[in-house]
């Protein structure tokens, strides 16, 4: 029999076949940048609340690095004592827990405990349930007297004061109730996950919802290997948000097996010219929407971070902070004018951003972006700086949104039903791509930035990190300008004046 942890537990929940992997073939994880970022998000969340838990510093903190055998015996002991203990470990009836905080209730022979798991995420869902539920059965079925467990996660709307005071940032939600009436339920899980557990063979199960839901699975490129590839996959139509259309796809692998009938305008577009392998562009269309909006023209990317502990006074979990632009403006000539910023320095790079945008904006013209995004950071600088209010709101009323154009005027098969510039640029500008940066998307310049505002950064590999960001941003304006140039016509003269914004 296999001691299976609560992560395995959680794993079988979502797909058996990645319990069953998870033991038996682990070498096959491919886990993602992505991934490995959440989880040390996860670990500084997890060390706040220690911090706010700890009210009379004289909490236990477990070492699970001792080996699995010692953090048990050390929990057994540690939970003897009315003290707050952390990672505390359980292990009964085939199953292993660590809890994140125990807090001692009473004292003596009447000592209790009250569970509390930290979660990153800013709500509840689903999967936090059944967390909790598999928590309080292993830890009663050991012997612990659990009196409560409750889930303590992010308030996302919380504004951090500053000075290294993070009371508030969590906020707890009691289960009790609800764990503690589902033990028939998790006992009947460890019961089914050790029979998958012992199998020789590995689940026979499909790719399908299940493999991003609740989170993405590292097994999933090998999943996919194992199957058929679709020659178009029904997963490329956007959007399908109808319960129709999602018991259709769960039955249909290939675009051509989907009913038309079934579809929306967009989606019907997508499967048309997939199909036909034909470009779709409504060019009098396109050039009379974006024609209509008034130069000088500008193009601009924000880059932004989003602490999931905030850092800087005033702002809050979550908040995407701009920390680095790219601006290209095009003028009557055709040619084009390069700005840009990044601030490395560390400190809060909002009123130095909004103050360099607003001088390279000026105070006419179009201003484009791809997306709502650009939109959405300007509208929370202007919130956060009263004093530059009125400049940004002005700029943020002058954004025209491309994105927007391009899906109502513009598809080409190699989209895959896809809008995102990564897709678009190639099918109109190809000699614009992303292959030989060292930054690729949104996720690796959160990542880089990190890196280079880590007080251990030599200033060297600062220089180069901040080179990195730059090419990265500088590509996605030049992509959006070309964009824009396809859809009406223009031909944009490549001569380019660059502008850095100290």
């Amino acid at each position: 029999m296999h001691s299976l942890s609560k992560s395995k537990l959680m794993a079988f929940r979502q797909c058996p076949k990645r319990l069953w992997l998870e033991i038996h073939r682990k070498d096959l994880r491919i886990d993602s940048a992505s991934a490995e970022a959440n989880f040390a998000v996860g670990n500084h969340v997890d060390v706040v609340a220690r911090q706010l838990y700890d009210t009379n510093n004289d909490a236990r903190l477990i070492d699970r690095t001792a080996g699995t055998a010692q953090a048990l015996n050390s929990s057994t002991a540690a939970l003897k004592s009315a003290k707050p203990v952390f990672e505390a470990g359980f292990s009964a009836v085939g199953a292993l827990a660590f809890a994140d905080i125990m807090l001692p209730q009473g004292d003596g022979r009447k000592l209790g405990w009250r569970m509390v798991e930290v979660k990153a995420a800013s709500s509840l869902n689903p999967c936090h349930h059944d967390d909790v539920a598999i928590q309080a059965y292993i830890a009663l079925a050991a012997g612990v007297p659990l009196k409560a467990i409750a889930v303590a996660h992010i308030d996302n709307t919380w504004v951090y004061p500053g000075g290294n005071d993070y009371r508030g940032l969590l906020i707890e939600q009691d289960l009790s109730d609800q764990a503690f009436a589902r033990s028939d339920e998790v006992k009947c899980w460890i019961s089914d996950a050790q029979r998958v557990a012992a199998k020789r063979k590995e689940p026979a199960i499909k790719t399908g919802n299940q493999c991003n839901t609740p989170y993405p699975c590292a097994f999933f490129t090998y999943c996919q290997a194992q199957e058929p590839t679709p020659e178009h996959p029904a997963s490329w139509l956007p959007d399908v948000r109808t319960d129709n259309l999602k018991a259709l796809l769960s039955e249909s692998t290939e675009l051509a097996e989907v009913p038309n009938e079934a579809l929306n305008p967009l989606q019907l577009r997508v499967k048309t010219q997939t199909l036909s392998n034909k470009v779709y562009i409504a060019k009098k269309n396109a050039l009379a929407d974006l024609s209509r909006h008034q130069g000088p023209y500008y193009f601009l990317d924000f880059e932004t971070i989003n602490f999931a502990v905030p850092i800087w006074r005033g702002t809050r979990p979550y908040q995407h902070i701009p920390f680095q632009f790219s601006l290209h403006r095009v003028g009557r000539n055709s040619k084009y004018v390069h700005h840009s910023f990044i601030d490395l320095s560390g400190k809060n790079p909002s009123k130095a951003i909004a103050e360099a945008l607003i001088a390279a904006c000026g105070t006419r013209g179009s201003i484009f972006a791809y997306g709502a995004f650009e939109k959405t950071c300007i509208k929370n600088l202007a919130a956060r700086l009263p004093k530059l209010r009125a400049p940004l709101q002005a700029n943020q009323a002058r954004l025209v949104d491309v994105l927007e154009k391009a899906r109502a005027h513009y598809y080409h098969p190699a989209q895959e039903g896809s809008w995102s510039i990564k897709k678009v640029l190639p099918c109109i500008a190809p000699e614009l791509n992303y292959d030989s940066l060292a930054v690729q998307d949104g996720q690796m310049a959160m990542l880089t930035y990190l890196e280079a505002i880590a007080p251990e950064t030599s200033k060297y590999r600062k220089a180069e990190l901040e080179k990195q960001l730059f090419e990265y941003c500088k590509q996605d304006t030049l992509g959006l300008l070309h964009i824009w140039a396809y859809f009406i016509g223009r031909t944009v003269l490549t001569s380019e004046c660059h502008v850095q914004t100290p």
